[in-house]
């Protein structure tokens, strides 16, 4: 489900970007370029258009680099409204945040909802749990105004969080969940699906771009792609499994060899993940592979190394993806050099891998909801 590596933050101020239709690269563009547009024709002719945006506006909304492990943006809840700052999560779709009734030290340090100062809040009783990999929390269903910029959804369902274990230390003030609704333990409608329903949102896709080296310029984008922030052409994947942002890899490979899923395996593309997570003995190869040593609950290298280490290439639908060195080093707080390689914390029956934020800087990430589909294209 979710495995979070959350460190500090410091606030920020809210920014929403109306992209006009001339600065948006349509679908059709993408493809004549390669005489690639009559076969995506054939396969996909009455869906062409929703991602070629039948003339409305793209809106983009900024997130917070955080370190290179977390990214953050701002939304607000209630009227007059209350500012909360979340990670925005394919790999959940259950939105939450802090309330007041939390007494857990997770909360303590946090934002909290404050109910009784909003006119638009309604309770309801029914109550959820989530286990995420880094800890768990208990709420309460509740509904209220939401706003992701200039967006803007009333009698939106959410979690009031009541109890919270192995968060401490964190450093958002929830979670708002971008996966399928199948996926919500709340069973509570996601915020994007409502969105959608009702016409809210042009086109049923979202996007990321996360920027690297803690540079700024993070965004999330909803209804479409803005084609400044990749490079290339966009190559399409099937959904892995129905209702999950899950792709099939082919296999993942170092100099030319197969070094893990060489029979091919589920790969999760997670925004609410900071690492690459995978099975304990693959990971641990690939540790053995690149000269990494543990030290307490890292493997470190030498930063002197970084450059020369080799790409580890993430093979996906056929196309290949690699991640060079500098992408899959982090430095921490000391300026030592780890790598960003993870055991997986679920025990599963199969092999599994997760490919969190440090492929996603990498690469610019396109949810198509639509199309049930994720597209993957250079990042700039």
């Amino acid at each position: 489900m979710k495995w979070l590596v959350l460190l500090g933050l410091v606030a920020f101020s809210e920014c929403i970007v109306k992209i006009p239709l001339r600065r948006v690269k349509t679908m059709r563009n993408t493809l004549s370029g390669k005489n690639m547009l009559n076969n995506f024709l054939k396969k996909n002719a009455y869906r062409l258009s929703q991602i070629s945006f039948r003339g409305s506006n793209l809106t983009i909304h900024p997130l917070r680099n955080i370190y290179d492990l977390l990214y953050i943006g701002n939304i607000t809840i209630g009227t007059p409204p209350q500012e909360f700052q979340v990670v925005f999560d394919t790999g959940s779709a259950d939105f939450w945040v802090h309330s007041l009734f939390c007494t857990s030290p997770a909360c303590a340090t946090r934002v909290r909802f404050r109910q009784h100062q909003s006119s638009t809040f309604r309770s309801t009783q029914k109550t959820f749990s989530i286990t995420y990999g880094s800890g768990t929390m208990r709420g309460v269903v509740v509904h209220d105004t939401v706003r992701i910029g200039d967006l803007v959804s009333t009698d939106q369902p959410f979690g009031l969080s009541v109890a919270e274990s192995g968060f401490v230390g964190t450093v958002y003030d929830g979670i708002l969940g971008l996966n399928y609704p199948n996926k919500s333990l709340s069973r509570a409608i996601p915020i994007f699906d409502k969105l959608k329903n009702e016409g809210a949102i042009s086109e049923p896709v979202f996007a990321f771009y996360l920027s690297k080296d803690e540079r700024e310029g993070s965004v999330v984008m909803f209804g479409g792609v803005d084609h400044r922030y990749y490079k290339g052409e966009l190559n399409w994947v099937p959904l892995f499994e129905e209702g999950n942002w899950s792709v099939y890899m082919d296999r993942i490979t170092m100099k030319r060899k197969v070094i893990a899923c060489s029979g091919g395996c589920k790969a999760l593309i997670d925004t609410g993940t900071s690492l690459i997570r995978g099975p304990r003995k693959l990971v641990n190869n690939i540790q053995n592979l690149i000269g990494a040593r543990p030290r307490g609950s890292k493997h470190y290298v030498s930063c002197s190394v970084v450059n020369t280490l080799p790409s580890i290439i993430f093979t996906i639908n056929g196309i290949n993806y690699p991640v060079p060195g500098r992408a899959y080093i982090l430095k921490d707080s000391r300026g030592h050099c780890y790598t960003t390689f993870k055991e997986n914390p679920l025990s599963l029956s199969t092999e599994s891998w997760i490919l969190g934020e440090v492929f996603l800087r990498v690469y610019f990430s396109v949810f198509d909801r639509g199309n049930d589909r994720i597209g993957l294209a250079q990042a700039v």
